[in-house]
């Protein structure tokens, strides 16, 4: 009975082609946004896009990376090709399946959980400020199946499972006083993350402290 987000609604149309791919760069800022699971709390500011903290702001550190998915996790290399990409071996700790439609997604996160009560819940950003900052934090679940929008011609998702991962809900005002409300992840896990991007981003090396960021509004969970 979970209303389906819209992030999915494109995997119902004939031949899962639409206008609105590739995924536009602000979007992809949404991605890429890392940031430590101890800043994830009322009055913190940040700017989207990969990040570390200036202050008592987290500011961008570099232009967001154009591969098919957010380049977060070892097999998500830049300048993959999608069939590459699905058919990577996953990283350690992740459980991955490429999907491209909606009753291959059901289907996939029916597995996992072994059950078909399931929610589905999804970000509503709807635009890209400057800056914004968390107004209220709520942990929604610490087992989750993660269905990103891979950036590629054709609709195709990457649902994938991370261990030892909480999934919040936290609602953001803009410095206009845009709000929204976004899902953010945080990897308690982070061995198979990416060692190059973790240290550019946060200055910390792979399985040391939990990471965080926000799965966008072109993904769900």
């Amino acid at each position: 009975n979970t209303p389906l987000p819209k992030t999915f609604s494109d995997l119902l149309i004939p031949n899962g082609k639409t206008n609105s791919l590739p995924i536009k760069t602000e979007e992809l800022n949404q991605y890429s946004t890392l940031f430590f699971e101890h800043d994830l709390h009322p009055g913190k500011k940040f700017v989207l896009g990969n990040s570390h903290p200036v202050g008592n702001i987290i500011r961008p550190f570099r232009k967001s990376r154009q591969g098919v998915t957010d380049s977060i996790w070892l097999a998500n290399k830049d300048e993959q090709s999608l069939e590459d990409f699905c058919y990577s071996p996953t990283a350690i700790a992740e459980h991955k399946h490429c999907v491209s439609s909606l009753n291959s997604m059901i289907d996939e996160v029916i597995s996992h959980f072994g059950q078909t009560k399931i929610k589905a819940i999804s970000s509503n950003s709807a635009q890209n400020q400057d800056q914004y900052a968390w107004e209220e934090v709520k942990i929604v679940t610490e087992n989750a199946v993660m269905c990103h929008r891979l950036n590629s011609d054709n609709v195709v998702f990457n649902c994938h499972q991370v261990s030892k991962t909480t999934a919040y809900m936290v609602s953001l005002v803009a410095s206009d006083g845009y709000k929204t409300n976004d899902l953010t992840v945080c990897h308690h896990d982070t061995r198979g993350m990416n060692p190059e991007l973790l240290y550019e981003a946060l200055q910390v090396t792979p399985g040391t402290v939990p990471v965080c960021h926000f799965i966008g509004n072109k993904a769900a969970a």
